[in-house]
């Protein structure tokens, strides 16, 4: 079994609801946290075999939040991502199944973590898809 090692970590400011970095996505502070630790690490986006990445509230953020940020940092295209979304560490399950392709032999180098913005989770307005007819209607809270 391979041995595993954490060439580098980073992570972004911790956050308000509502505050300074709001209007930044999940996938955009993914991407800048996988820029800089690859910089760090001292890795080239190319190098880069495999992505986890975790996230839990991944309503109106689009589809594959984690390649929508592996993208944005520089990592090919053709490169396998995977998104956890799982409630509470999302992200630590994203290191361990990063972890794993290496202690098997099936990757080298692999970016893992997490990312979230509680602040773009949007409200849900059940059954207007179908539309209302009549009547009121009740907005749920995403959060």
């Amino acid at each position: 079994m391979n041995e595993v090692f954490i060439m580098s970590i980073a992570r972004t400011p911790i956050g308000s609801l509502g505050g300074v970095i709001s209007t930044i996505t999940a996938p955009q502070l993914g991407a800048t946290v996988m820029k800089a630790a690859m910089l760090r690490a001292n890795i080239n986006p190319d190098q880069v075999q495999e992505v986890y990445m975790g996230i839990v509230l991944s309503a109106n953020v689009g589809q594959a939040p984690a390649q929508q940020a592996s993208i944005a940092a520089g990592i090919p295209t053709n490169t396998p991502c995977t998104t956890i979304n799982k409630v509470c560490a999302s992200g630590m399950k994203s290191i361990m199944l990063g972890a794993q392709s290496i202690m098997t032999g099936i990757n080298d180098i692999v970016v893992a973590g997490g990312m979230e913005s509680m602040s773009n989770t949007p409200y849900y307005l059940d059954r207007a898809r179908s539309g209302y007819r009549y009547g009121h209607a009740q907005m749920i809270d995403g959060i």
